[in-house]
Order: C-alpha cells, then sequence, then structure tokens
C-alpha cells in the first residue's frame, strides 16, 4: 500500500464527481473502497469531510490515505481486439459530423452502444480505435441509444470535452428530437406523457413499468419522467408517425410511454407485443404487411451548444433503411412536416 498522500486537482479535472476522478486517476480502487474511505473521513477534500458524489473543482486539495496496491499485471494474453476492416469501414461511414473536439454518428440499428450482458463484443464502443481520426486516444461515449434504436449518437475526443457534454445533457441544455411510427393515432394529437418508471422485475431487469404521476413517491426505486408528443401524419386510424421529444431521460422512456398511451412503436416486441388487432385496450406493436419488424425508433436530430466554441450546432441524422422504407410505403413526407413541431406549434 501506498503512503498519506495530497493531490491538487488539475485545471482540466474538475467539475467531475469525485469517486469518478479518483478511479480515473487510480484504476485498482473499487466504489466500494472509495465510498469506505469517505465514510470513515480518510479522504479530505479542501480539510473537510466529503461523499463519494461530491464534485470537485480544480485547484482543490485532496489527501488521500494509504491506497490498496495495484493489482499485479496477468500474464500476457491476447491483446485488446481491433476492429476488422468491414466494421472500421461500417462505423466510419456512420460519421455525420466532426470537428477537434467531438464527433456525431448515425448509429446504426441493431449496434449496441456498449458491451455488456448479451450485448457481444461488436458496439459502438469497442469501435471507437476506428474513429481516432489521428488523435492519440479514441473517443468517449457522451451517451447513449438502445441497441435497435439508431440516429444521434455524441462522442469526445477529450475527457474534458466529455465531461462538458455530459453535464450539458444532466442540465438539460441539450435538444433532442426523435421520430417513430406507432401503432394506431395518439389523441389528443400533441400533449406530455408524466408517467414515472421503474424497474420491473429483478434488479437487472432491463424492463421498466409505468407509474402514475401520483404513485411516484410512495413507489420504491420509481423515478419521473416527462415525454412531450406531436403526430405529425397519420395513416388512417392505423398508424402515427409522431415526433417525441424526452424531458428526461430514463431508460426506455420513449417506449414504455408509447406503450402505455396503448399506441407502442412499430417493431416494440418488449413493450408492444407482436400483435395487430386493437382488442380495446391498446395496439399491438406489428402492422403486418411490408412494414419490417424492426423497431421504427430514430434519434433524429440534436442541438446544443459547442462546449468549447459556444457556437450553436444543429445536427440531422438520415432515416436508416427499414425506417426509409415505412416512410415510403405509407406515403410519408418529410417535407411537409415541421423541423421542430414542439417550437412551431401543432402540426
Amino acid at each position: 500500500m501506498s503512503g498519506v498522500q495530497t493531490l491538487t486537482v488539475p485545471p482540466d479535472d474538475g467539475d467531475q464527481r469525485l469517486d469518478r476522478w479518483l478511479k480515473r486517476c487510480f484504476p485498482q480502487l473499487t466504489q466500494g473502497w472509495v465510498e469506505k474511505a469517505c465514510r470513515k473521513g480518510e479522504i479530505r477534500l479542501d480539510g473537510g469531510r466529503v461523499k463519494a458524489s461530491t464534485r470537485i473543482a480544480a485547484g482543490q486539495t485532496l489527501r488521500l490515505p494509504p491506497l490498496p496496491a495495484a493489482p499485479a499485471k496477468p500474464a500476457p494474453g491476447p491483446a485488446r481486439t481491433e476492429p476488422g476492416d468491414a466494421d472500421a469501414a461500417m462505423i466510419q461511414a456512420a460519421v455525420l459530423w466532426k470537428d477537434q473536439h467531438i464527433i456525431a454518428l448515425n448509429k446504426p440499428p441493431g449496434l449496441p452502444s456498449q458491451g455488456g450482458s448479451g450485448q457481444g463484443a461488436r458496439h459502438v464502443d469497442g469501435l471507437t480505435p476506428a474513429l481516432t481520426f489521428g488523435y492519440k486516444e479514441r473517443p468517449v461515449l457522451v451517451h447513449r441509444l438502445d441497441r435497435d434504436t439508431s440516429g444521434l449518437m455524441l462522442l469526445a475526443r477529450t475527457p474534458r470535452v466529455a465531461r462538458r457534454l455530459a453535464e450539458a445533457f444532466r442540465a438539460r441544455e441539450t435538444r433532442k428530437l426523435y421520430w417513430a411510427v406507432v401503432a394506431g393515432v395518439p389523441g389528443p394529437r400533441m400533449g406530455t406523457i408524466r408517467y414515472g418508471l421503474v424497474k420491473a422485475g429483478a434488479p437487472r431487469a432491463e424492463k421498466t413499468r409505468c407509474i402514475h404521476p401520483d404513485a411516484v413517491a410512495d413507489t420504491p426505486g420509481a423515478k419521473r419522467a416527462t415525454t412531450d408528443y406531436a403526430v405529425l401524419q397519420a395513416l388512417g386510424k392505423r398508424a402515427a408517425w409522431v415526433a417525441l421529444a424526452p424531458i428526461t431521460g430514463r431508460t426506455h422512456q420513449l417506449r414504455a410511454h408509447m406503450a402505455e398511451l396503448g399506441h407502442p412503436i412499430v417493431g416494440d416486441g418488449k413493450y408492444g407485443g407482436s400483435g395487430q388487432d386493437n382488442p380495446g385496450d391498446g395496439w399491438g406493436a406489428q402492422l403486418g404487411g411490408e412494414i419490417s419488424r424492426k423497431l421504427h425508433l430514430h434519434a433524429r436530430s440534436l442541438r446544443f451548444t459547442h462546449p468549447v466554441t459556444g457556437a450553436p450546432v444543429s445536427l440531422t441524422a438520415p432515416l436508416p433503411p427499414h425506417m426509409a422504407r415505412t416512410w415510403a410505403t405509407l406515403g410519408f413526407r418529410e417535407d411537409e412536416v415541421p423541423e421542430d413541431p414542439f417550437a412551431e406549434g401543432p402540426p
């Protein structure tokens, strides 16, 4: 173990959680060790007690107790797999826009954002070595999309930009707009969904269920969630093209909210089932015929203030092939709808 040491937070490392900064500086530290050291007062920030979640600032002084030794290096094994030529070409073709600080992708459907249970080895984070474009360090994900959701994703090319963008997302200083096709036609044609969300089943379950807003405070684990929606075009009463603006960013929020309204997103077997009938309490999530069974949810546009230049940035991602075919089949026309229906009034 090391001895007691005192560190000063560098200028570029401010405005982030203490636990995350410590684990980045000392990879051998675990979350449990950091939290225990904070509870016992062994970690001090500017002489005072601190929590693992406390946000540190540049120039602050941190006193650390003796740290556990780094684990011995494992025996040499296979090197980290670099993306193959086909995967590298695919992820590079997905780049919509980039500058010295940020890369924006149009993520294909079916590609996970990160690895994890059941995700396999092929995911955006694992393909970032193909996105260095001359930088030594690979870019880092700023936010995530579900595996089957396509569209805009931001990656930061430096840790400082990653922190600033992450803070902008947390502070809701970004404007995200999704396009989806849903079964049936929601009424009214523009509204706000305020159902809370809670994980369903086991603690690590990858599904959420909706909770009435009045019951959120009394439901363990439930979090408030808000989504604005607007019907852009409709095919009779059978299906609708909707714009969705998530005000909060909960797991599966858009999918669970639309299913709760009785109008699941087309192709969403997890929340909308696979049927086509409307038995009176909601539609099934498949339209049949020429319509793809893939999820019809696309992160269409993203607006934010550039964290370095201060300039406004507005990005738009073209539809993936399966959704473009659905638009053609149903007669939906992109040039007939407003870019942001919530800013310009009801469609």
